[in-house]
This record gives structure tokens, sequence and C-alpha cells, in this order.
């Protein structure tokens, strides 16, 4: 009898940041740092439901530093919440010069990835349980910015369609 494996709960990528990845600041661009923010999430989405995720919602994203060219970048996610068909997930960006050993967080936001069949329809995703005081409390901060995140979706609906024309 095959018992099943534990669920991958985090995930952690790392690059080296490339003088390709500069913006005009002479920095890592932003842009970058999201796209490494979905990977990591991505990866940590499907590894905790087992099949094709895809990004819904990215929140709060908040640049505390710049990366720069030539850092060690480590790219965490965490799952921290889960609905009938999403995963939030905590993700933290923290760099380093390779020639040093202390990290510094340079940026922190929260992505939603839903799980989705072969047609692209959402599917229901393995259920989450906090156990220890930091996972209640993380799981807590999901539920505290899913509240926030209604509010704000019901301000932005009259100027979504003003802003897509």
């Amino acid at each position: 009898m095959t018992k099943n494996p534990p669920r991958q709960r985090a995930a952690s990528l790392r690059f080296l940041a490339q003088p390709t990845d500069i913006n005009l600041g002479g920095n890592v661009h932003g842009g970058i740092v999201m796209k490494w923010i979905d990977e990591a999430a991505y990866v940590c989405a499907a590894g905790w439901c087992g099949c094709t995720c895809v990004t819904v919602y990215v929140g709060g994203i908040r640049f505390y530093k710049p990366v720069h060219i030539g850092d060690v970048v480590d790219v965490s996610a965490r799952l921290i919440y889960t609905g009938t068909t999403s995963m939030h997930i905590a993700v933290d960006v923290s760099t380093r010069d390779p020639r040093q050993q202390e990290w510094t967080q340079t940026t922190h936001c929260i992505i939603v990835f839903v799980a989705i069949d072969e047609a692209g329809k959402t599917i229901p995703v393995p259920t989450w349980e906090p156990l220890t005081k930091d996972d209640i409390a993380l799981r807590d901060y999901a539920v505290r910015l899913m509240n926030l995140r209604k509010g704000i979706e019901e301000e932005m609906k009259p100027y979504a369609s003003i802003a897509s024309n």
C-alpha cells in the first residue's frame, strides 16, 4: 500500500540578479521581481494541490528596498489559506550580496491562485488547517486581506470599464 506523500506547502526559488534585469534606475526592474514572485507562488500552489493553477490576484505588493544587480535573490512562498478552489500564498523576497551572509527583505505580497482542470474550469483544492500560532496568525491575516479586498473591488467597479476604454 502506497502512502500519500505530504503536500508541499512552501517553495523557495533563488536567482542571481542579472544585468539584463536592470531598470532605468540601475536596479532590478520591479516587473522582473513580480515575475519571480509569480513563479515561486505557482510552485507552491501546484505543489499543494497537485494540479495546474493560475494566478487570479496579486495584492499589497510592497517593495521595501531595491534589488541590486549581482544580488542573490531568494523568493519564498508559503500557503497561508485555502478556500474551496483558491490558495492564498504569502511571498517574501530577500536579497544578499553573494560575498556576504546577511539577507535583507526587499518585497512582500499576497498572491491568490485557483486550481483548474483541463478545460480551464476551477476545481476544489485540498483544505489546509493551521496548527501553530504562527500559522493561525497567517490564516487570520489572509482572511482580513480578503475582507479588505472585497471593499476595494466594490470601489473599483465603476472605474473598471472606464479604464479599459
